[in-house]
């Protein structure tokens, strides 16, 4: 028998658009916000690049230090809330959830770093786009969230640019990397995709539907003692025969402050948008790199940059020109949540009864069942 949410989300996204409906403030506020994470990107690249011309390749030390920031603003944000938001409620509802988001941030970052010692940045480049399509599987069937055939075109047309933008290194003679063992160094591209892309979804999940300080308390709190065991397993030696000056401590502090400022930012711009158009917008964070390389590290220019950042934010404005819908609640998260008078956003309007408290809270045992009934 159909209900009135038999056709599910996907029969709420044949809307009808108009251009001015397309062309917004709030699409070029979302163009905008993404470039800006790009930049940090750039940021803790050059500061990445300036310590390996010192010598130093610590980064379980550099993603400790990020997670360790995180700790002291979020977390320390959770443990002085007296209600359900508070740490110790959290962590007794959802503990393990966020173990697992944290576990697969932590290695994606390692296992992607460890992969420039084994393949080539070409391939590097190429295969880290790999986050996008499983991002995108997750999400339909983690999230329900509704692709249109405009979305897979924008995806196609963002992987053109990145395609130019590979061929541009290629023709510069910039295939740096190690080639002792490239199908390890693929494989670990891979997998860090793929984590990566586990870690997107989930932030997406709970951004939207818990909190941002939520979020990036747990981060902070799972990501420091993951990163922290690891560290002292794997990279005691190597931080042991760093020659720590002033110059060393600065670009330390700079790929920090980076990264943190990356991971407080980015959830604000998933709860506009969504984990993957964040993905493609974060495309451009390589030809950001290029372009500070050109004057810093004397790197050759090539008219395919442009091209390559052109055709990128093509692709990202076309896949946010019509957001794909989703199962999650379009008021965000319950920090904002509207109140019980509130009228029903267009993602809520149709469902059953009861349907929306489930969502809003992933702990209930029914939750698996509620999110299969979209």
């Amino acid at each position: 028998m159909e209900g009135p949410g038999a056709h599910g989300l996907c029969g709420k996204c044949a809307l009808h658009y108009k251009t001015r409906d397309i062309f917004t403030w709030q699409l070029l506020k979302t163009i905008a916000m993404g470039q800006v994470l790009s930049l940090l990107i750039c940021g803790t690249a050059v500061s990445c690049q300036y310590l390996a011309d010192e010598g130093v390749e610590t980064p379980m030390l550099q993603s400790f230090l990020n997670y360790t920031i995180l700790l002291l603003v979020y977390t320390t944000v959770l443990c002085t809330r007296k209600d359900e938001k508070n740490l110790l409620h959290v962590l007794k509802c959802n503990w393990w959830k966020y173990l697992v988001m944290g576990l697969a941030d932590v290695e994606a970052n390692y296992t992607v770093v460890k992969a420039y010692q084994y393949t080539t940045l070409t391939s590097i480049q190429l295969l880290d786009c790999f986050v996008i399509p499983v991002l995108m599987l997750l999400s339909w069937f983690l999230l329900k969230t509704c692709y249109r055939a405009v979305h897979f075109v924008a995806v196609m047309v963002c992987l053109s640019g990145v395609g130019a933008m590979v061929g541009a290194d290629i023709l510069a003679g910039r295939d740096q990397g190690s080639t002792k063992g490239v199908l390890l160094g693929d494989g670990l591209v891979l997998l860090s995709a793929v984590l990566y892309a586990v870690s997107n979804v989930c932030q997406e999940d709970t951004v939207k539907r818990l909190s941002r300080v939520e979020f990036l308390g747990m981060m902070g709190l799972f990501g420091t003692g993951i990163s922290g065991i690891q560290l002292a397993a794997l990279e005691t030696g190597a931080i042991a025969e760093v020659t720590w000056d002033v110059r060393i401590v600065l670009l330390f502090a700079l790929y920090a402050l980076c990264m943190f400022a990356l991971y407080s930012f980015m959830p604000v711009v998933v709860q506009m948008t969504s984990a993957t158009a964040v993905n493609l917008s974060l495309l451009t964070a390589d030809l950001f790199s290029l372009f500070c390389g050109l004057f810093l590290f004397h790197y050759a220019f090539s008219t395919l940059y442009i091209v390559s950042f052109v055709v990128i934010i093509v692709g990202f404005v076309m896949f946010n020109a019509v957001p794909p819908c989703s199962a999650l609640t379009e008021g965000g998260s319950a920090e904002e949540a509207p109140g019980p008078h509130t009228e029903q956003g267009p993602h809520t309007q149709g469902l059953p009864e009861g349907s929306t408290d489930q969502l809003l809270h992933p702990d209930t045992p029914d939750h698996a069942l509620a999110v299969a009934a979209l």
